[in-house]
């Protein structure tokens, strides 16, 4: 087995036993058990269980934002734009919701330079967002008053999907994409 490999079987186990029991629940035997390893082998690829759900984090995060520039990217229509950006944001936290669930509720436990990583991250989606809201009002194509407060509330949208979301449950991530993004367009929208 490689090394890659064997880190990627930990992050996977991690990923797990964390959006099972939670940060403070899990140990490292629990993530080095189902990841079918040694305790030991835990410690040779992390430092420490806050570096594994670092990892865990910092990965979590820089794929959210490459789906914002992303759909970002792909229009130019101010309206078009929004709705992309939270249908494929809403989407990302469904097909990921285990992931999306500790990079969303487990920030608390980072040390203080990893929460700085990861909160420039978040700032950095919150910007994207900012920037299209910004850029539909200058085009008169969105109305709206306050553009932070905007920019949170669509992305919360999309975050909170983490909290009760499961695959295979009464809705399935591409139905409440649009769902959501339709909800969006209406709210920068209208009047």
């Amino acid at each position: 087995m490689t090394a890659v490999t064997a880190r990627q079987r930990l992050l996977d186990a991690a990923v797990e036993c964390f959006a099972d029991k939670g940060f403070t629940g899990t140990t490292t035997r629990d993530i080095a058990a189902r990841a079918g390893m040694s305790p030991a082998a835990v410690y040779v690829h992390h430092a420490s269980k806050e570096d594994l759900i670092f990892a865990v984090s910092l990965s979590g995060h820089k794929d959210a934002l490459e789906v914002i520039e992303s759909a970002y990217a792909r229009s130019d229509d101010p309206v078009e734009r929004i709705h992309n950006m939270v249908y494929d944001f809403t989407k990302w936290h469904a097909d990921h919701s285990r992931v999306g669930r500790i990079v969303q509720y487990e920030f608390h436990v980072l040390v203080p330079e990893h929460r700085k990583e990861i909160a420039a991250l978040r700032k950095a989606i919150e910007e994207r967002m900012r920037q299209a809201l910004e850029e539909g009002i200058e085009a008169q194509a969105l109305q709206v008053d306050d553009v932070p407060g905007t920019a949170l509330a669509l992305l919360s949208l999309a975050i909170d999907v983490v909290r009760w979301f499961e695959p295979g449950g009464s809705r399935n991530a591409v139905d409440l994409a649009e769902l959501y993004a339709g909800l969006a367009v209406r709210m920068v929208t209208s009047s």
